[in-house]
Parts: structure tokens; C-alpha cells; sequence
């Protein structure tokens, strides 16, 4: 099982929205490709914002969005 659940996750990547907002992840497939890229660029190279001690990349990936210390953003504001 998946800790933090995707909901949990989709809750933190959402919680900046103001009410009325289009909500930035409105699904899994969001936060599976936000933490896929994320871990991706940490394979090559990219330090983690985390201590990643002993863990995999994407297990990193994860607790950085969980954290708050990355942000999933839409493609116009890439």
C-alpha cells in the first residue's frame, strides 16, 4: 500500500487553491506522473530535497511532493 495514499497526496498538491479554483490534480494519473518526472530527475543526477538515505528514487519523489517541497504546476506556467 501506497504511504501517503494518493488522496492524501492529491489533497497536499491541492491545498493552495483558493475555493471556486480550478483544482491543480483532479487524479491519480497527475500524481503518478508528477512523481515518475520527479524521480527520473533524480536518477540523473538532480539532488533530492529530501534526505534519500537508503531509499529509491521514487519513494523520494513522493515524500518530496507529500512535503510540499515540489509543486505540481500546469502546462502554461512550465
Amino acid at each position: 500500500m501506497l504511504h501517503p495514499s494518493y488522496t492524501d497526496l492529491m489533497n497536499v498538491v491541492n491545498s493552495e487553491v483558493e475555493q471556486g479554483e480550478q483544482l491543480v490534480v483532479n487524479s491519480r494519473y497527475s500524481i503518478v506522473m508528477a512523481t515518475s518526472k520527479r524521480a527520473r530527475q533524480i536518477i540523473a543526477g538532480e539532488e533530492p530535497l529530501i534526505d534519500g538515505v537508503g531509499k529509491k528514487p521514487l519513494s523520494i519523489a513522493v515524500e518530496e511532493l507529500n512535503q510540499g517541497k515540489i509543486k505540481i504546476t500546469g502546462v502554461e506556467e512550465e
